[in-house]
């Protein structure tokens, strides 16, 4: 007799089902739950979204870990499993084999069942304790089958493979010396595996079967794969905190350096970090210390030359103002006497008059600027009545004929009024002197409840076109650039409410290339005239104001033609001011920047 596997054993019979080792290899053709989980953490709406650098690398080596472990399991549980079946089913065939041999070496050609039945019990009280079914014929030519277990092993347990194959007759040759071999196959009876095999003595005698239960076997391999998930999970957790800890040596530099980045973004230019190792994240930390001193270094420079310009500014504006004292009084004495003059001398005399009071104005503008880029400009705040406020505006300046107003008396707002008159008399006359006849001025109010005390809301001239163009300029304002840092913010207003005023006129408008910089410093529409009457410095001033008081200046053209400049300011400008500091004096500039 000679062992071979019959050809359903090579499919395993589905014997190890319960071991639970095809399931070590893992089910390709559906997602994991790691997998899963993953897709979860990577949607917008997950747990944990993938935006901190430590989570991507704790999850990358969990996830290396995970890999190595679970592969490193399934190959130690299927060479183990291997192991475990082969040498059980090896030493039950060998001792299945001898036990056939010995105790079929007795028995006549064909035994009696009785006698048969006592060799199957001789050979089922091995040390193996497996159920034995010997099939023989006896004397009288009948069919005889001895069992140990005749609810386990009969021949209809028996695989009819397995039964092709043991009654098989082989041809003898020099690669084949037996007629019969021993063949086996694992088999699985109400998810309990068993080991069939089964051999026919050679020259005559009964057939043997042998059925071995590889339970114990198989609650072994449970163990060990119990053992090895163990392993396994041991293996995950301990990766997850050795990636923590890498994460945490790899990550702190670069938190101390977004730390330094944003310190620098804040203004403290002397912020620097402390460079340890020689590793590419300490050579980042030099060039972010590099950096950070030429920065240092240059801000102080130009710190430097902007200051010495603001005291080259003021010291010139002041020193201006005596001589202009002096020639302001002697052009006003030859204006006066300009009738009684030669008149061929008169022209000059009146030009030297209007260049000196443009000059004064020029003066006064710079340093009215000066005072706003120092920080030292402050509000002295009055309860204003706005329409007596307009009006005084325009009556001082003699522009009664060519400004129609539309205010309602009874607005009052608690603003700086000379400040105020600044922004009207270069909004009022920027739209005379750029724009055309008539002017139009509104005053009305938004926000403020009905019946409060700033008011109530005036009716307004101009048409609905003039109202939504002014509302888009609001908005526009952001993106032409004309809104300036100095602007307040706008939790600091006061809740009652703003003050909308209106100046438009009926000229040509602005033209579009020009909107963005009206608000600049020194800036004129046309190149064509770089010297006219203003200095390009009112509306801008008119801006500073506007922004001192916690409000804003819009500019804007209307469709129906003409241009139209809204002033925003708080009805309450009281949360802006520090107290007892005196403000400093507004310029009066009437120039245009258009």
């Amino acid at each position: 007799m000679r062992e071979r596997a019959t050809s359903g054993a090579a499919a395993d019979g589905g014997a190890d089902g319960g071991t639970g080792d095809d399931g070590a290899a893992g089910d390709t053709g559906r997602p994991s739950a790691g997998r899963r989980m993953l897709r979860i953490l990577g949607r917008p709406s997950g747990l944990l979204r993938w935006t901190s650098l430590r989570l991507r690398l704790v999850v990358v080596f969990a996830l290396v870990a995970l890999t190595a472990a679970v592969s490193a399991s399934g190959i130690a549980y299927w060479l183990n499993r291997n192991t475990v079946l082969d040498r059980t089913q090896n030493a039950v065939l060998k001792d299945f084999r001898k036990a056939l041999e010995d105790s079929t070496r007795s028995l006549p050609l064909h035994p009696r069942c009785a006698e048969l039945q006592d060799a199957a019990r001789q050979m089922a009280g091995g040390p193996q304790n497996y159920a034995v079914l010997l099939i023989g014929v006896d004397r009288e030519g009948k069919d005889c089958a001895a069992t140990t277990d005749k609810d386990l092993l009969t021949l209809g347990n028996v695989p009819v493979p397995l039964r092709k194959a043991v009654n098989e007759v082989r041809p003898v040759d020099d690669a084949n010396r037996y007629p019969h071999h021993l063949y086996w196959q694992r088999k699985q009876i109400q998810d309990t595996p068993y080991l069939v095999a089964g051999a026919k003595v050679i020259g005559g005698g009964p057939t043997g079967y042998m059925m071995k239960s590889l339970a114990a076997e198989r609650q072994d391999l449970n163990s060990l794969a119990w053992s090895l998930g163990i392993a396994t999970a041991l293996a995950l957790v301990g990766s997850a905190l050795l990636a923590q800890a890498a994460a945490t040596t790899v990550l702190r530099p670069v938190q101390r350096l977004g730390h330094a980045a944003r310190q620098l973004g804040e203004g403290r230019l002397d912020t620097r970090l402390r460079v340890t190792g020689t590793d590419e994240l300490a050579d980042l930390s030099r060039t972010f210390n590099r950096t950070a001193e030429r920065l240092e270094q240059r801000v102080e420079e130009l710190s430097g030359r902007e200051a010495a310009s603001r005291r080259f500014v003021a010291d010139m504006s002041h020193e201006l103002r005596t001589p202009l004292t002096a020639i302001t009084a002697v052009s006003e004495v030859l204006e006066e006497e300009a009738d009684a003059l030669d008149p061929m001398i008169a022209p000059a005399v009146q030009l030297v008059v209007s260049e000196t009071r443009r000059l004064n104005d020029l003066v006064e503008n710079l340093m009215e600027v000066t005072r706003f880029d120092a920080g030292t400009a402050r509000l002295v705040l009055d309860d204003v009545d706005v329409a007596d406020q307009v009006t005084a505006c325009i009556d001082a300046r003699a522009w009664l004929d060519a400004v129609e107003l539309d205010a309602d008396r009874g607005i009052v707002a608690r603003l700086d009024p000379r400040r105020l008159d600044v922004i009207l008399a270069n909004l009022i006359g920027n739209a005379l002197k750029h724009g055309g006849s008539p002017v139009r001025v509104s005053v009305r109010t938004e926000g403020v409840p009905d019946g409060g005390g700033s008011g109530r809301t005036g009716s307004t001239a101009v048409s609905a076109g003039d109202e939504a163009a002014g509302a888009d300029a609001a908005a526009g304002a952001a993106d032409d650039g004309t809104q300036e840092s100095g602007r307040a913010p706008a939790e600091e207003r006061s809740g009652s409410g703003e003050l909308v005023i209106r100046v438009r006129d009926h000229g040509p408008g602005i033209p579009e290339e020009v909107l963005p910089h009206v608000f600049d410093r020194f800036y004129k529409a046309s190149a064509s005239r770089p010297r006219s009457e203003g200095s390009g410095l009112g509306l801008s001033i008119a801006m500073e104001n506007a922004h001192i008081h916690g409000g804003e200046i819009t500019a804007a053209n209307l469709p129906e033609g003409g241009a139209v400049f809204t002033l925003r300011l708080p009805m309450d400008a009281s949360p802006l001011t520090d107290g007892d500091r005196p403000g400093g004096t507004a310029g009066e500039s009437t120039e245009g920047g258009r």
